[in-house]
């Protein structure tokens, strides 16, 4: 059966095409009619038809605008435009829309009939393509995952040469040189973060492997290997990062999947843990996949463990102040000079309180930190390396006479860092405000929001947006609005422009929006404000 929607301002035109149809096409059509643009809209949602006779001149919204409407939802509908006007008057915005066939009233029947002919011819052609998508859509279901299995395992074994690897990357659409693995492992939990119950949770949840799939999925745009045992392998197609964005990228991947866990869990009931391999060159993945095993074996009550967040266990005397020297290096990296002071001199006074008598242990250590401290600065800062630069250090620091000219030395160096990087922090947010406010001056106009912004800059909303506000003491849609307001008050006093120009040119597609701001702003509405000038 076709549906069929008729729809005309006259209720003559509306039987006569109804009675032509029915004579013609007794059993095999529906029919709904219509008298007005937003009947015809209504009766479009709820009716669903396949063809629709659509007269241009209708009462409140026009055919063409009630044509392009019916389009957002239902781009597979034909239009057959029916019209007292001349043809070429609607021939663009009938192709636009994509109508099927323009008939001029009035319209012989026979016309009628073999338009609706081909029009059916039409709708069975779109129904049989759509049958066989489906047809095809629902094989690759089925074939899909068992390419993406042995896809990962030729990726972990490398058993297969650079052909076969790239034979499976066509059939997967995947155009990415690299990637990582995560290994996902499911139980129950029990004592200690162990877990538990792991075979009976994988026979219990091998009859959702397709559901845990496609949740994965949902997270990662990533190929997901067979159940084995209670183990799922996933491979993520990704570029290999820059230095300054393996930090951002690792913390945004162990985040995804913190978030894809507790999605699991709360699916399956069970506990879902993740090891995370690194980003790996494809003939290299095995690297990442013995990461990701490496992780899963780590004495972890987390969720999701990367393989580059495992530290190396180190062994230390009871008393080392092992905190201390983190809590010093750590705020050496963010160039926090009071802190970093405040805990060089809290080691330096755990040294004098236990091994005052082994002076050359101290300043071995001394030497140890201020070099380990420069380096952080040369990776972080404008400081510059010279073979030279340190020839002095080791005389310097052993021909010391007293405890207190050492740590003097000790603190200088270290503020000396803190202060390198500091001013190279300072000077890379100062460029990034400037390069954000030249963004703004230059597209004011746009429909532009924080995102938008801070993408230009390839750094994170968040960040961005905090930055923002401490550099320029106003949030980034206070500093936007303020822009567009004064580039608007211009443009009143020296421009002979229609307010509705004005508001476009100025970012506001909603003149009354557009005034409320402007009054909020200036105390005055936009045209009040032409006026007083």
């Amino acid at each position: 059966m076709y549906k069929i929607l008729i729809a005309d301002d006259e209720s003559i035109v509306i039987d006569a095409l109804k009675f032509i149809i029915e004579n013609n096409f007794p059993e095999e059509c529906v029919i709904e009619c219509a008298n007005t643009g937003r009947k015809v809209i209504e009766a479009a949602e709820y009716f669903r038809p396949d063809i629709v006779f659509m007269d241009i001149q209708m009462p409140g919204i026009n055919g063409i605008e009630a044509m392009r409407e019916i389009r957002k939802s239902n781009d597979g509908i034909l239009f057959i435009v029916v019209s007292a006007f001349v043809k070429f008057d609607y021939a663009k915005d009938a192709i636009d829309i994509g109508v099927l066939e323009y008939l001029n009233k009035p319209i012989e029947k026979d016309t009628i009939v073999a338009t609706l002919k081909k029009a059916m011819e039409k709708v069975d052609q779109t129904k049989i393509k759509r049958s066989q998508d489906l047809a095809n859509k629902e094989k690759l279901e089925i074939v899909t995952p068992i390419i993406e299995n042995g896809f990962i395992y030729s990726l972990i074994y490398q058993n297969n040469g650079e052909a076969e690897l790239n034979n499976f990357r066509t059939l997967l659409g995947i155009e990415e040189n690299a990637g990582f693995i995560m290994s996902l492992q499911f139980g129950e939990a029990g004592d200690k973060d162990k877990m538990e119950n792991t075979i009976g949770t994988s026979v219990r949840l091998q009859k959702e492997y397709s559901r845990i799939k496609d949740a994965i999925k949902t997270f990662f745009n990533c190929c997901v290997g067979a159940m084995m045992g209670n183990m799922i392998l996933v491979f993520v197609p990704m570029n290999i990062p820059g230095p300054d964005d393996e930090y951002e990228l690792r913390v945004s991947v162990i985040e995804n999947a913190r978030k894809m866990a507790r999605e699991l869990r709360k699916m399956f009931d069970a506990r879902f843990r993740v090891g995370v391999g690194t980003i790996e060159e494809l003939n290299d993945l095995s690297e990442s996949y013995n990461g990701a095993m490496r992780s899963l074996s780590y004495n972890s009550s987390d969720s999701v463990v990367h393989v580059k967040d495992i530290t190396t266990t180190r062994n230390y005397e009871d008393d080392y102040p092992m905190d201390t020297e983190k809590a010093l290096f750590k705020n050496i990296e963010e160039g926090n000079v009071s802190r970093a002071a405040y805990y060089a001199n809290e080691f330096f006074d755990w040294m004098i309180a236990n091994h005052i008598q082994n002076e050359k242990d101290i300043k071995l250590k001394v030497l140890e930190f201020v070099l380990r401290a420069e380096t952080i600065g040369f990776e972080n800062s404008q400081m510059v390396y010279r073979f030279n630069m340190r020839s002095e250090y080791l005389d310097t620091v052993m021909n010391m006479q007293s405890m207190d000219q050492l740590n003097e030395w000790f603190q200088s160096k270290i503020a000396n860092v803190c202060h390198n990087i500091l001013t190279k922090k300072d000077e890379s947010s100062v460029d990034i405000i400037k390069n954000a406010q030249l963004y703004i001056e230059e597209n004011y106009s746009k429909d532009l929001i924080l995102d938008d912004v801070s993408k230009e800059l390839n750094i994170s909303p968040y960040y961005f947006s905090k930055l923002f506000k401490k550099r320029t003491g106003s949030t980034f849609i206070e500093y936007l609005t303020n822009i567009r307001i004064e580039k608007a008050k211009q443009l009143l006093r020296n421009s002979s422009k229609s307010m509705k120009e004005i508001c476009m040119e100025v970012g506001y597609s909603d003149a009354n929006y557009f005034s409320r701001t402007f009054k909020k702003n200036v105390g005055v509405t936009p045209s009040e404000y032409k006026e007083g000038k």
